[in-house]
C-alpha cells in the first residue's frame, strides 16, 4: 500500500525547507515548544486532499491544531514561499528538457464560493451564485506556468495580458531566464483582435480560435493538456470548491496545488 499523499517525501522537503522563513527564538519566555514545520507541512496537504475544516484535523496524527496549520499556510504564503517553490521545480523541469514552450495553452475554469469574499462575484454559468474563477497558463505537458484568481464573473480574455506577465523568469538551462512561450493557443473566449495584437507585441504568437466558425478548429489536440492540469487541480478537494472568505489562503492552496503538479511532473522522470 502506498505512502499517504499528506505525508510529505524526504525529496520534496528537501526542496521546501530551505525556502521557510526562520523564526527568532525567544529566550525569555519561550513557551511551548512549536510543532515541526514538517509536521505542519503534512496537516496542510491533509486539508488540501481531504478538503476538511481546519477544526476538524485530527491531532492523534501529529500535525498540530488546525489554527497552528492555517497561520502557518499564511505566513509561507505571505512571505512567497510556494511562488520561489513553483520556481525552483520550474527550473528543474527546464533544466531537464521537460518544459514545452512550444505550446502553451490558456484557458479558466469556475468554483462556487460558499462564503463570499474577496475575489468572487456573480457566476453566468451557476445561476449567478457567487463563485470565482482559476486561470491558468500550462506549457505543453500541462506543467502549470501560473495561476490567478478572479471573481467569478470576471470575462477570460481580461486575464490574458495578466497571466503573461505573471509568468516567472524560469532558469535551469544556458542564457537568459524565459519567461513566455512562442505561440499560445486559446479558445473562442479569447477571441479579440485588440488581445492578439497586444500578445502579438509581447513577441508571441496567439492561435486562438474564432467565433462564428464551425466547431472543429483542431486546437483539441493542443488545448487538451489544460483541461487535464484543471482536472488534476479539482482533485484536491480543497480547490473543488472555494470555502475561504479570505483569498489569499485560497490562492495558497491554488498555488501549493500547482507546486505538487510540477512536482508530480518531475519525479516522473525518475
Amino acid at each position: 500500500m502506498g505512502a499517504s499523499p499528506w505525508n510529505v517525501s524526504d525529496e520534496l522537503w528537501e526542496r521546501i525547507e530551505p525556502l521557510l522563513p526562520c523564526k527568532q527564538r525567544r529566550f525569555r519566555y519561550p513557551g511551548r515548544k512549536p510543532v515541526p514545520d514538517r509536521k505542519v507541512f503534512c496537516g496542510i496537504l491533509y486539508v488540501l486532499h481531504t478538503g476538511i475544516q481546519w477544526e476538524y484535523l485530527p491531532a492523534e496524527m501529529g500535525f498540530g491544531s488546525g489554527m497552528t496549520c492555517w497561520r502557518r499556510l499564511r505566513d509561507w504564503n505571505e512571505a512567497g514561499v510556494w511562488q520561489r517553490l513553483h520556481e525552483v521545480l520550474l527550473a528543474e523541469l527546464n533544466a531537464a528538457s521537460r518544459l514545452d514552450w512550444a505550446r502553451c495553452v490558456v484557458d479558466s475554469s469556475h468554483v462556487r464560493a460558499l462564503k463570499g469574499g474577496i475575489h468572487t462575484g456573480p457566476s453566468p454559468v451557476d445561476r449567478g451564485r457567487a463563485g470565482s474563477k482559476h486561470h491558468m497558463i500550462t506549457d505543453g505537458h500541462g506543467t502549470p506556468l501560473t495561476v490567478i484568481l478572479t471573481g467569478g464573473n470576471r470575462n477570460d480574455v481580461t486575464q490574458l495580458l495578466p497571466l503573461l506577465d505573471a509568468i516567472p523568469p524560469v532558469r535551469g538551462r544556458v542564457g537568459r531566464p524565459r519567461r513566455k512561450p512562442d505561440p499560445l493557443f486559446a479558445d473562442r473566449g479569447y477571441d479579440h483582435d485588440i488581445y492578439r495584437e497586444m500578445v502579438r507585441a509581447r513577441r508571441i504568437l496567439p492561435v486562438i480560435a474564432r467565433r462564428g466558425t464551425p466547431h472543429g478548429s483542431g486546437l483539441g489536440i493542443y488545448r487538451w493538456v489544460v483541461e487535464r492540469t484543471f482536472a488534476w487541480l479539482h482533485g484536491f478537494r480543497r480547490l473543488r470548491v472555494r470555502w475561504e472568505r479570505r483569498a489569499d489562503i485560497h490562492e495558497a492552496f491554488l498555488r501549493l496545488a500547482c507546486c505538487l503538479i510540477a512536482h508530480w511532473q518531475l519525479s516522473s522522470l525518475c
